[in-house]
């Protein structure tokens, strides 16, 4: 079981799938709502982090509320273009997202013009796990096998190499930003559309270096066609070996993401409480708890409405200031 996850004990995955998925009527309905499939907006790629995530839950979210439920990749702008979405659609309970903390926290300072007001236009449901991250490297003519190496290179060539993002506004994008700005060093950021083709474009030596989950990083580490240099906000089980950043020689260097179920403003309380009754059982059953945990990426367990809003309230307190010290910003 996973409590309130401190910035100092927080601890990712890989079993995907593409596209739509829908899982069979089952298991106890109440009342009328849900009459219908339930959509489940993923606003980053797949095959990526959230995605994974999603369509863990999906199927017993399904069983639990009786109903079809559909997963859907939105794409665009770090997350922003799904949570939109998701913020514009009718609050009769059949649309919400699965969002990182890049699209309902941080873009609210990374962007200078956001087609949503997180606060205002999203209604908190669940959050779903806490994901640390990991720094690569890669092994495509670039010798680099520490925190501190990488960060010589860097001064050495200033501006000559690149790190890859899952997205403008992400947490992959706003480490790399904050890395940069610690070191007082410049690489340029090339985002992708998901953390699968972020990773791609890091074996073909395309970008130099990214942060991502380790279950991403973990299995091309094992086989030699990448190095892991750093974890954060420790070291992770997946990747035991691996320095935390602070071990590392960067303690100010924070990289962590979570994610969260989020509906659009105005849902009614009884939808909301019933759909966060759902992901809490959910995400405290044995198998899926045992899989989220093994693959690195902890479940945020027990948390009650108030408490994941307080939980937000907390981190719209302490990313921003992050965010316009890293000199990060997208339109």
């Amino acid at each position: 079981m996973h409590d309130r996850p401190s910035l100092h004990a927080r601890r990712h995955l890989m079993a995907a799938t593409s596209a739509g998925l829908a899982t069979p009527m089952v298991a106890h309905s109440q009342g009328s709502w849900p009459s219908r499939p339930i959509r489940f907006v993923v606003p980053l790629g797949a095959g990526g982090a959230t995605d994974i995530v999603m369509r863990i839950l999906a199927p017993k979210i399904g069983q639990i509320l009786s109903t079809s439920i559909v997963v859907e990749n939105r794409v665009g702008g770090g997350g922003v273009v799904g949570t939109d979405n998701v913020a514009k659609s009718p609050p009769d309970g059949y649309s919400f997202v699965h969002a990182a903390v890049s699209s309902v926290v941080i873009a609210q300072t990374l962007f200078t013009r956001l087609p949503y007001d997180p606060e205002k236009d999203l209604t908190p449901i669940s959050p779903t796990v806490f994901v640390p991250l990991s720094l690569a490297v890669t092994m495509q003519n670039f010798n680099v096998t520490s925190l501190q190496g990488l960060i010589a290179e860097l001064r050495a060539r200033p501006g000559a190499l690149s790190f890859a993002s899952n997205g403008t506004g992400a947490t992959s994008h706003l480490a790399g930003a904050n890395l940069l700005r610690l070191t007082n060093t410049r690489a340029e950021h090339v985002p992708y559309r998901s953390g699968a083709e972020a990773v791609t474009a890091l074996l073909t030596g395309d970008v130099q270096f990214a942060f991502d989950i380790p279950a991403i990083h973990g299995p091309y580490a094992r086989d030699g066609r990448l190095r892991i240099i750093m974890a954060s906000p420790e070291r992770q089980p997946l990747i035991p070996d691996v320095p935390s950043n602070t071990e590392a020689g960067l303690p100010e260097l924070k990289a962590y993401s979570w994610f969260g179920i989020f509906g659009p403003a105005s849902l009614p309380p009884e939808i909301t409480e019933k759909m966060h009754a759902a992901f809490s059982e959910a995400l405290s059953e044995t198998a899926i708890n045992a899989r989220l945990e093994q693959s690195g990426m902890p479940a945020m367990t027990g948390y009650s409405l108030a408490r994941f809003n307080a939980f937000i309230a907390q981190e719209r307190i302490f990313w921003p200031p992050i965010v316009r010290a890293s000199g990060a910003t997208a339109q």
